[in-house]
């Protein structure tokens, strides 16, 4: 098949009639198929076979641990759930029971984590390139930014977004009543209520979000109204239905489905304004003549999440009167952008050790593990690991991504700023905010990643001045809900 995608972009590429298209409309698709042909080597092929391997040997024993708790076999999602349960002694002995069945696959999972790096080595090498991490750059289609931008990402997210990590930790030490915050404290409502329960059925959850979008823009509410009349949404839990939850578009018909899990929880609300916010893209997007413009997958990672949680966090705003009560309202949203400055700091974790992992080779076990302690005490929270440390060194290896999407996680970070920006904007200027966020929609996957952050009236950069603003108005929210 790589082959066969390989030959395509070739013919493409050498073709005389590409000089005639037009650069304004075919500039993008030209710089990817250019970029494509630049990096395929045939000896590649069976070596990303091999990874693809290694990968699935992972998914394997992740996927196959379980323990016996309370006389019932439990996966790892499964006895996840404990630790939002407000007695203690049920979130430590299921926290440390979770932990040691890790700790018996984590030998091996460090050897399937060496060999994807020596296979990902050659891989670099092959195409040209001194380390993995040059290489996945272009890879990954990365032509507007480079790793001394993420590096900028890093040093504003450890003077900005970390200390609202350790305020958020005491905040919920102290309003637990704890003498110390440990690993099994952190999913539990900060304040030890009861979960919120703001609908019961999907048609509740439709209405709800409904009259939110109508607030926002009576135009999107107008879309999701029209995916329920076209039965375009999947919500609700079921026995035997597929996990997780995304919005899928359908090329023929040029219309968004939406699939998702939900039994009533508050994160249920959340989910459905994200996915709805990819719908939107693709509305917006319906216009264009160009199959390449208007996919999805074709617009970059980077500003495709853009769409979604913009919509996810501003939707936010909007919740008392339709799922809650004012008071119910304020709490959701403060435990929503509580796990988003969170968020922010994990991906700064996770990114920064996949770039010592590719540019330290040959390092061992133990130089990879105190890296590892080093990136989790520089960006993490305050929470104390004593008598935990062997837990701590392979905690890293729950996270997908390093084995199955390497270096794909700093996305999100970036995509999360762009959100933020236009949050920021919205809470002063709603109709500018959303002008701003349809005109850069609209433009789909036609124009390189900095214009559409321009188009979206932001910055496209992800250093200190642009993170600063952001993590103020967090930290005004947060304090004040």
């Amino acid at each position: 098949m790589k082959l066969g995608f390989a030959e395509l972009d070739r013919k493409y590429v050498d073709s005389p009639a590409r000089k005639s298209l037009p650069r304004d409309k075919y500039s993008v698709l030209d710089r990817k198929r250019e970029n494509s042909i630049a990096l395929f080597r045939k000896e590649n092929v069976e070596l990303e076979k091999g990874e693809a391997k290694l990968w699935q040997r992972y998914e394997k024993i992740v996927g196959g641990m379980t323990v016996m708790y309370d006389g019932q076999e439990k996966t790892m999602q499964q006895l996840g759930r404990y630790q939002e349960e407000p007695g203690r002694k049920v979130r430590e002995d299921t926290w440390l029971l979770g932990e040691k069945r890790r700790r018996k696959d984590h030998e091996e999972i460090d050897r399937i984590y060496d060999d994807l790096i020596e296979l990902r080595e050659k891989i670099a090498k092959n195409a040209g390139f001194d380390n993995y991490r040059d290489y996945i750059f272009p890879r990954r289609e990365r032509f507007d930014y480079t790793p001394e931008d993420c590096f900028r990402y890093h040093k504003a997210v450890e003077q900005y977004i970390v200390p609202l990590i350790r305020e958020l930790d005491q905040q919920r030490e102290q309003n637990l009543e704890l003498d110390q915050l440990r690993p099994w404290d952190l999913a539990v409502d900060p304040e030890g209520k009861p979960p919120l329960r703001p609908f019961e059925t999907a048609p509740e959850l439709v209405k709800g979000c409904i009259q939110i979008f109508e607030r926002v823009n009576p135009r999107f509410a107008e879309y999701l109204k029209k995916m329920r009349e076209l039965n375009l949404l999947d919500l609700e839990s079921r026995k035997g239905k597929a996990p997780g939850g995304y919005s899928q578009e359908m090329a023929e018909v040029q219309l968004p489905f939406i699939f998702m899990n939900a039994v009533g929880r508050d994160g249920d609300v959340w989910t459905l304004l994200h996915e709805a916010g990819h719908s939107f893209h693709s509305f917006l997007t319906r216009e264009m003549n160009l199959l390449y413009h208007y996919r999805s997958d074709n617009v970059p990672i980077e500003f495709a999440e853009v769409a979604s949680q913009t919509m996810e966090i501003i939707g936010g705003e909007h919740f008392t009167g339709t799922f809650y009560n004012k008071e119910e309202a304020a709490r959701s949203r403060k435990l929503h952008l509580s796990s988003i400055i969170k968020l922010l700091g994990w991906i700064a974790t996770i990114d920064s050790f996949q770039h010592w992992i590719y540019t330290h080779p040959g390092h061992s076990h133990d130089e990879r593990r105190e890296a590892w302690f080093k990136l989790q005490s520089k960006f993490g929270g305050s929470e104390n690991w004593a008598g935990l440390e062997d837990y701590r060194s392979t905690y890293w290896q729950r996270q997908l991504h390093l084995f199955g999407y390497p270096f794909y996680y700093i996305e999100y970070g970036i995509a999360f700023l762009g959100a933020l920006g236009l949050w920021t904007r919205y809470r002063k200027d709603q109709k500018g905010a959303i002008t701003a966020y349809e005109r850069a929609m609209s433009l789909g996957g036609s124009k390189p990643l900095p214009e559409l952050f321009r188009a979206a009236d932001l910055p496209f950069d992800f250093g200190p001045d642009t993170v600063r603003p952001y993590a103020n108005e967090l930290h005004s929210v947060t304090k004040a809900s």
